[in-house]
């Protein structure tokens, strides 16, 4: 056994399909599907069952994926460790972020990390939220930044807490909404009942999204029902409708602050005394993080705190 023959596996069950697989591993078709049937021959045991063109773990499949996956999680911690220990600071660092947050963060820190960490190669993922926490599960990214989930979250990832992001109602500018506003001494912004929207159109975003799933849950608690709600996954399309008087949002500040300057909006807060939420910094836990994956979060951090 070897590590390559681990990765190999774990390949064909991620991707249950030999051609991905050869293609995520750059080596041929033929080159996978003999090593698969050389293994198989060797271990006197499927692996995979195979209908069509997919393949799926049998019962020992499972089994052999489930210890690969922490035989290689040892092994990719131990090189962290003695990268650390020698000082190379060479490597492959894989990090996630919200697909609409990579549109403001990716500029703020790729290039200050990499004028610290030349020699590191930074490799860059992009999901929803749910998905970057299946990434983490996987062994797929190191770190992975985004809303803290609304519930406890999975108990096999730690969440580090790099800034606190209020959510806001968004109307368009001088909206006649603007005179149910009153001060809320809690936030910068006013305070604006959720019950004065009831008679307008809500734009919200997915709720496989983190603040989808989060504004579902303030609306459920509510009680209140709304009659025409738009869902869509574009944010920037969310902040221009609102802004052309289209309907009204939530939308957290840290997004405001980058998707939305010069645009024709007012927000307001909402909640007791405020909404907000944690945006973190989440890896796998028990976890090894090397010295410039840590510099990594600071960079992150501090550009959550501007």
């Amino acid at each position: 056994m070897d590590f390559r023959e681990l990765s190999y596996v774990l390949a064909i069950a991620r991707h249950q399909n030999i051609t991905r697989a050869a293609e995520a591993l750059y080596i041929s078709q033929p080159t996978l599907s003999k090593f698969l049937i050389a293994l198989e021959h060797d271990l006197g045991l499927k692996l995979f069952t195979r209908v069509g063109n997919r393949y799926t773990p049998t019962y020992a499949g499972q089994r052999y994926v489930a210890r690969a996956e922490e035989i290689l999680h040892l092994k990719a911690q131990l090189d962290a460790e003695l990268a650390d220990i020698l000082k190379k600071d060479i490597g492959v660092l894989n990090v996630a972020f919200p697909t609409m947050r990579c549109t403001y963060m990716l500029p703020g820190v790729l290039p200050a990390f990499q004028a610290k960490y030349p020699n590191i190669t930074v490799q860059i993922h992009e999901g929803n939220s749910n998905q970057l926490e299946q990434l983490i599960l996987d062994q797929s990214v190191e770190v992975a930044f985004f809303t803290e989930p609304p519930d406890q979250g999975s108990a096999q990832i730690t969440y580090e807490v790099l800034g606190v992001e209020e959510l806001l109602i968004c109307t368009c500018k001088n909206h006649p909404l603007g005179r149910f506003a009153k001060p809320n001494p809690a936030s910068r912004y006013p305070k604006l009942p959720l019950e004065v929207l009831q008679h307008e159109r809500l734009l919200l975003m997915q709720d496989n999204q983190r603040t989808g799933q989060i504004m579902k849950g303030y609306l459920q608690q509510s009680g209140l029902e709304w009659k025409e709600v738009l869902r869509t996954s574009n944010l920037p399309a969310i902040i221009d409708l609102v802004a052309e008087g289209y309907g009204v949002s939530f939308i957290f500040d840290s997004h405001l602050r980058h998707h939305a300057h010069g645009k024709n909006l007012d927000c307001y807060s909402f909640g007791e005394p405020r909404a907000v939420s944690n945006f973190v910094a989440a890896s796998r836990r028990g976890s090894y993080l090397p010295a410039y994956t840590r510099e990594f979060i600071e960079i992150v951090r501090k550009l959550c705190q501007e």
